[in-house]
């Protein structure tokens, strides 16, 4: 997602967004956050000004959003990573909610795969319970549990 984007997500300008990021540089490895080359940015112009007017919303963050007649650099792009982290760095009510939501959906991921680690021993069980009994009985066993 781009910087603009996520300003009004979090409900700041995309100018404190920018600020909180180059103050946290160290929590936004190019992995999480990378700037646009100017290449990409005349790319990404020229296809939302000459697209449907779907990206009227998006073209005006694009071409007229400041003052001076248009962004003078590239915008950032960031990635998962780099939208949660923005989270952590943001001091608007609504990075402190979207930052709650992620640690409580991390913690719900964590136990449906302790969940899924306790199924997964109990299949294994009845695995080898039943490989033994097919050891054990030989066809007879395998024929029992097919016909079950």
């Amino acid at each position: 997602m781009f910087d603009a984007d996520l300003a009004k997500l979090y409900g700041v300008s995309t100018k404190a967004l920018n600020q909180a990021m180059n103050r946290n540089k160290a929590r936004f490895p190019e992995d999480f956050a990378f700037r646009l080359s100017q290449a990409e940015f005349k790319d990404m112009r020229s296809q939302i000004v000459t697209s449907s007017g779907q990206a009227s919303n998006l073209r005006s963050q694009i071409v007229t959003s400041s003052f001076h007649g248009g962004r003078r650099r590239p915008p950032y792009a960031f990635t998962e990573q780099g939208v949660a982290m923005l989270s952590s760095v943001l001091r608007s009510a609504r990075a402190v909610e979207v930052n709650i939501a992620i640690m409580r959906t991390f913690v719900q991921l964590r136990r449906l795969m302790d969940s899924n680690r306790d199924l997964a021993r109990k299949i294994e069980a009845l695995e080898k319970k039943y490989d033994e009994q097919y050891d054990v009985r030989g066809d007879v066993g395998w024929t029992a549990l097919v016909a079950w």
